[in-house]
C-alpha cells in the first residue's frame, strides 16, 4: 500500500524552526530545502553568538529562536588526521553540544529534535551493507571512535527521553558527504576536497607524484550534500520513530579508484604514492538505505560519478 504524507508546506507553515549548524556545508542545504517548502521563521544560530558546549549560550538561543522544531547539524569534526589530533576536543564539545542542547530542548517544550549523527558511530568491523540494528555490536574504528561515541549518546538520549517524557526525536546517520560549499582546508577537510585540493596544487607545482594515505583499499560511500539535506528535511516531515535511520546512496567505491578518478577529473598525470605507515581508516563503509525508503520515501538521486567533476570548478 502505497504510504500518504504530510502536505511539505503546510507542515512548515508557521514554524519556528532553528538549525544549528546552518550557515555550514551541510546545514546551507538543508536551510534552503526548508525555505523552498516555505518556512520562513528559521534560526540559524552562529558560533560567535552561541557557544552551543557552554550551557549558558544553550540556555539563550532557545530564549532567543524560541522554536518548535530543531535540527541538530553543528558538530566539531574533520578528516582522519584531524581525528587523530583533536580527539579530546571532538569528543567533548561533539557531547556537550548534543546532551546539552537535547535536554534543555525538552526542557523548554521544543514539539521535535532531529538529532544528526555520523557514520563513525558504526563498529569498525560491522557487517557489509551497514544495517540500523548492528550500531552497537563493536567498537568504532579507532581514529574516529571519540567523534563518532559522542555522537552516538545522542541517539541513547533520545530513545531514553522518548520512553520516559515521550519527547519526539528522531536520530539519523548521514554517510559521508560532498558536494559544493565543502571544506577544502587541508588540516579539517574530508577525503574528497582534501585529494582535490592536493592534486590542484601538485598540478600548479608540475610534481610529478602526490602522496595519498594508507594504502587505498579501504572502501566508502558517499552522499550528494543536496540529496542529504533532502533526506534530513522529509525526516523532519515525516518520520516520528525511535530507531535511527541511515541516510546514503548505497553506492561503494574504494579509495584508491576514487583518488585515481579526482586525478583524471583535474587533468593531474603524474603518479599517486600511497603511504602505508598512515592510518587506512574503517576498512568498508557502505549502507543500507532501505529503512530510509520504508520510513520516509527518501532515496538518493544524484550520480556519484557525474557529480565530482563539478569540484573542479570550486577550489
Amino acid at each position: 500500500m502505497e504510504q500518504s504524507w504530510p502536505d511539505s508546506r503546510e507542515f512548515w507553515r508557521d514554524k519556528r524552526v532553528t538549525v544549528t549548524g546552518g550557515a555550514g556545508f551541510l546545514g546551507s542545504f538543508v536551510v534552503e530545502k526548508l525555505r523552498e517548502r516555505g518556512a520562513t521563521d528559521i534560526f540559524i544560530p552562529r558560533k560567535r553568538d552561541y557557544d552551543l558546549v557552554e550551557k549558558e549560550a544553550v540556555l539563550q538561543l532557545l530564549a532567543d529562536a524560541q522554536p518548535d522544531l530543531i535540527i541538530h547539524l553543528a558538530a566539531s569534526v574533520g578528516g582522519i588526521g584531524a581525528n587523530l589530533i583533536h580527539q579530546a576536543e571532538y569528543f567533548y564539545e561533539n557531547l556537550m553540544m548534543g546532551t546539552q542542547l537535547f535536554h534543555e530542548a525538552w526542557r523548554a517544550g521544543v514539539d521535535k529534535f532531529v538529532g544528526i549523527g555520523t557514520i563513525c558511530a558504526y563498529p569498525k568491523f560491522a557487517p557489509i551493507p551497514f544495517k540500523e540494528e548492528d550500531l552497537w555490536n563493536g567498537y568504532p574504528e579507532e581514529t574516529n571512535a571519540p567523534y563518532g561515541l559522542a555522537k552516538k549518546m545522542m541517539l541513547v538520549q533520545s530513545q531514553v527521553y522518548r520512553s520516559q517524557y515521550d519527547f519526539n526525536s528522531i536520530y539519523l546517520l548521514p554517510v559521508n558527504l560532498y558536494g559544493p560549499r565543502d571544506n577544502f582546508d587541508p588540516e579539517s577537510s574530508h577525503v574528497i576536497p582534501a585529494l582535490i585540493r592536493k592534486f590542484i596544487e601538485a598540478k600548479e607545482r608540475q610534481d610529478d607524484h602526490i602522496m595519498a594515505w594508507g594504502d587505498g583499499s579501504p572502501t566508502r560511500e558517499f552522499l550528494y550534500v543536496e540529496d542529504a539535506a533532502e533526506g534530513i528535511v522529509l525526516a523532519a516531515e515525516r518520520y516520528n520513530g525511535r530507531n535511527p535511520i541511515n541516510l546514503g546512496s548505497s553506492v561503494e567505491i574504494s579509495i584508491k579508484d576514487l583518488t585515481e578518478a579526482i586525478g583524471r577529473v583535474v587533468g593531474f598525470t603524474g603518479e599517486v604514492r600511497w603511504d602505508i605507515d598512515k592510518p587506512n581508516g574503517q576498512p568498508r563503509r557502505k549502507l543500507d538505505v532501505s529503512r530510509a525508503r520504508e520510513k520516509f520515501g527518501f532515496e538518493s538521486r544524484t550520480s556519484f560519478r557525474k557529480r565530482v567533476e563539478a569540484y573542479n570548478q570550486v577550489v
